[in-house]
């Protein structure tokens, strides 16, 4: 006898190097987020005058903190985001072997970005509206990428769960009618502020698990969204991510440097199956050993903890 989960597709997503594969059954995929200028002004000063640095800097941090691949968006006003994000692409590539999600609202950035990328690539992404989807889907069909459809269209972000999973089955449609299969795309049933929107977190929950059991197809989501506006945002983050993913949530575009998300992303994995043995949160817990290498970690952490 099969579960729901035995029957979900899994979507792959590579760079040149690195193979990584989304699904129910495996692992929880971090997305890390770090590399877009929306908010961060030091970051988008640099990247509009061609410094790449804090980028680079940003995606080996992400990576050595556990991130399966990484979001890089070039999204900066008055800038040419087409090729600033080919740039960042480039150069992310050059310096870690994850897969990239090449995240941008503007199609003439998401080519470029395309066509700089080696691998195959995530394109964040595609709404429900009919334009968009007229824009995006032939171009993702041709580069063979996947894509995270995000369920809200011209009427808006509704907050009716059924609604915005109306959309996402309209987007998985249409991609099939584009040639795009339905393991090549991912759901994202777009999270809302809890502090905004009281149910915010019932909805996606709700959303997540239509999209596993009647649609098939596996999710994404930006996490950091449900605690925004609110204080000590990582544990409404961490705790969000955890119940999601007992929910079904596949994968999500969030911050992987804060240890309470990267903890309770572990947790979840454990507690869902997917964490054999439980080896992965073994390794990431156990104690350091003794001597004096084992010593100065421990002090290193203890300092770390009273700053």
């Amino acid at each position: 006898m099969h579960s729901e989960e035995d029957i979900l597709p899994e979507t792959i997503i590579s760079s040149r190097k690195k193979t990584v594969i989304i699904g129910p059954n495996q692992t929880f995929k971090i997305i890390g987020e770090r590399i877009n200028p929306t908010g961060r002004k030091k970051l988008a000063a640099e990247m509009a005058a061609g410094n790449y640095d804090r980028v680079r800097d940003d995606a080996i941090a992400q990576v050595a903190a556990g991130a399966h691949l990484l979001d890089v968006n070039a999204g900066i006003p008055l800038a040419d985001e087409p090729a600033i994000l080919a740039e960042a692409i480039q150069l992310v590539q050059s310096v870690t072997d994850v897969p990239i999600s090449i995240d941008s609202s503007i199609v003439a950035a998401l080519e470029r970005g395309l066509e700089a990328y080696q691998g195959k690539a995530l394109v964040n992404s595609v709404t429900g509206e009919e334009e968009r989807l007229e824009s995006v889907l032939p171009l993702v069909k041709k580069h063979s990428a996947a894509v995270i459809g995000i369920s809200n269209d011209e009427t808006g972000i509704s907050e009716d769960p059924d609604v915005r999973f109306a959309v996402a089955k309209r987007i998985v449609q249409r991609a099939l009618d584009h040639g795009i299969p339905k393991e090549d795309v991912l759901i994202d049933p777009l999270v809302m502020p809890v502090g905004a929107v009281r149910y915010a977190g019932r909805q996606v929950f709700h959303i997540i698990g239509r999209c596993r059991d009647e649609l098939g197809v596996n999710t994404c989501c930006g996490a950091s969204n449900i605690s925004f506006g609110l204080p000590n945002r990582a544990p409404l983050n961490a705790t969000f991510l955890a119940m999601a993913i007992a929910a079904g949530l596949t994968s999500a575009i969030t911050n992987p440097i804060e240890s309470e998300i990267k903890q309770a992303i572990l947790a979840a994995d454990m507690m869902m199956g997917n964490d054999e043995n439980c080896t992965t949160w073994i390794m990431a817990n156990r104690p350091e050993g003794s001597g004096e290498a084992s010593g100065r970690r421990t002090r290193r952490r203890r300092q770390a903890g009273n700053s």
